[in-house]
């Protein structure tokens, strides 16, 4: 099964929509605010579109395949939920035409999640 999720992945990764390409452009090698993520990344049972793990944040883009598929999406968010992440959801239309708004939200999100300070101020241990 897991060899499966692996090719489907990387299957995934080869076709991306316009979207997701748009997209990974911005968030791909530490561009965006510094932060790495991964594209077609396998979490749980599922292939998301985009994750940050060091902030726990998801980031899916959905097209007009998904207005018929809700209750399977609100699932798979509330499985993802329970795994200590944070999921985005996007039209693919707002990524295509509203980037800098998408991008936003996304950087709102990932600016609550301030790492922990490394070394610690003042020489303090944990």
């Amino acid at each position: 099964m897991k060899r499966m999720h692996v090719r489907r992945a990387r299957d995934l990764r080869g076709n991306m929509t316009d979207a997701e390409r748009l997209l990974w452009c911005h968030l791909r090698n530490r561009l965006f605010s510094g932060r790495k993520f991964r594209t077609q990344h396998e979490i749980d049972r599922y292939i998301v579109d985009f994750v940050c793990a060091e902030a726990k944040l998801i980031v899916e883009l959905d097209g007009g395949q998904h207005a018929e598929q809700m209750e399977q999406d609100a699932e798979r968010t509330r499985r993802l939920e329970t795994l200590g992440y944070r999921v985005l959801r996007f039209w693919n239309d707002d990524v295509l035409t509203n980037t800098d708004a998408v991008l936003e939200a996304i950087l709102e999100v990932l600016a609550r999640f301030a790492p922990h300070p490394s070394p610690l101020p003042g020489g303090e241990r944990e």
